[in-house]
């Protein structure tokens, strides 16, 4: 006779931000937090009798009250919050496990080198790019960077676009804006009798450019970002003549805390990673000709 053995059941990878406004300067947290609850619930796989089953809803939606009540000092701090409410608040729930990855960020700095209040940088997530072309008589050196994750927690509106019978979407005067930057630019160095760039120092001051110009733009679309991003580049550096930029919109949702008789005071979001809006375009020098494909997974 067959007999039921080790079985757990919740949710996994719940993704909340919360955002900490402290007047100007905010304190952002990100977490990807997965539940997991064991217990009296032998009977739900025998006979599929719900009675000891706590909706994994219900547990996704604790993550997210909890955000709001408890804060996220820290996430063992939050991760204790949360195990110990599953196993006190209900009696079929002997053991919970809570997983969390915590996605660090660091502030932007600014011109000034003063550390943006409200604007910041995914750690440890960029991957520097190169694309070399020789062809026996000239060059032609394509830099970049993918996988560069920034956010700005306010500064970002979205409205006063086209609406039809299918829009839904509601205008937004005050939004998080998020981005994971795929960026390439092409350097006029292409003959061997001019010197070499300083490849190092004009990434980074490429890199650089790209930030402060996120960091300092008051977004009313993330075209107009994108735009702002690009030229900061060209303006800034004579030997770049083209840069292409990618910017998949990482949609941040208030979280609807009301049935918990709780208010969000753009305070608690939930990250969706898809689908997602996808800008990408082309900022050039005056007279120059694009050469970088549109396609960047083709580069």
């Amino acid at each position: 006779m067959p007999t039921l053995g080790q079985n757990q059941y919740g949710k996994a990878e719940c993704r909340v931000v919360r955002i900490t406004r402290n007047g100007a300067t905010h304190r952002i947290k990100d977490l990807n937090v997965s539940v997991s609850l064991s217990g009296a619930m032998d009977e739900v796989h025998y006979s599929g009798a719900n009675a000891t089953v706590l909706p994994t809803d219900t547990t996704k939606n604790t993550v997210y009250a909890f955000a709001k009540e408890h804060g996220i000092d820290s996430a063992e701090q939050f991760g204790i919050h949360l195990a110990r409410h599953f196993v006190a608040s209900q009696e079929p729930i002997h053991r919970a496990r809570v997983r969390i990855e915590e996605y660090a960020w660091e502030r932007i700095a600014t011109c000034e080198g003063e550390p943006a209040p409200h604007s910041f940088v995914r750690k440890g997530q960029e991957t520097r790019l190169a694309q070399v072309t020789y062809d026996g008589s000239a060059w032609e050196v394509v830099s970049g960077l993918a996988d560069l994750v920034v956010l700005n927690s306010t500064d970002s509106e979205f409205r006063g676009y086209v609406k039809d019978k299918y829009t839904t979407l509601p205008e937004a005067y005050d939004r998080v804006l998020a981005t994971e930057v795929t960026a390439r630019w092409r350097l006029n160095w292409t003959d061997d009798a001019q010197p070499a760039p300083d490849w190092d120092a004009s990434y980074a001051r490429a890199r650089a450019d790209l930030l402060q110009a996120f960091a300092e733009t008051y977004s009313l679309s993330l075209q107009q970002t994108l735009y702002r991003m690009g030229s900061r580049i060209i303006e800034r550096q004579d030997d770049i003549d083209e840069v292409r930029l990618s910017l998949p919109n990482k949609h941040h949702f208030l979280v609807d805390l009301e049935p918990f008789g709780l208010k969000n005071d753009n305070e608690v979001y939930v990250a969706a990673d898809r689908p997602y809006g996808l800008i990408e375009a082309t900022v050039l020098r005056d007279g120059c000709e694009a050469r970088i494909p549109v396609d960047l997974t083709n580069l």
